[in-house]
């Protein structure tokens, strides 16, 4: 895979279900966390966008659960990123650490809505472009 950003987190102790897993919807925050930080690195603040009338939204999400994480466990989340018509589209893997064991799989489609429809995001195509993987 060309991934184009990486971030470690480690797993909280409230973040884990009565199985000593880490909930399933929290793989959600992990991904999302990844993808704002993947933009600030690249400048973007979802304010402005927002203020701008661009707000960038989840159209679709798929998870592939592999191997749970527990309290304390240590992790990478990567991503890279397509496009493919209007949708950009994020492949965002986690994996344990030290072992990189995979963790989840997943994809995420996000649109974007330009004063209140859905378009083509010439700001995102240009942050964007040096990142697309074919």
């Amino acid at each position: 895979m060309k991934y184009v950003f990486e971030i470690n987190m480690k797993v909280r102790d409230y973040e884990c279900d009565l199985q000593g897993i880490v909930n399933n919807a929290n793989y959600q925050h992990y991904i999302e966390h990844t993808r704002h930080e993947f933009l600030s690195s690249l400048g973007v603040s979802f304010a402005r966008l927002h203020d701008e009338g661009i707000d960038p939204v989840v159209a679709r999400l798929n998870m592939a659960f592999k191997t749970p994480l527990r309290s304390g466990d240590e992790f990478v989340s990567k991503l890279y990123i397509k496009k493919e018509g209007i949708k950009y589209v994020f492949y965002q893997d986690i994996f344990r650490l030290p072992d990189m064991k995979p963790v989840i799989k997943a994809t995420v489609e996000t649109v974007c809505i330009i004063n209140g429809r859905l378009g083509d995001s010439e700001i995102f195509n240009n942050i964007f472009s040096p990142y697309f993987c074919n």
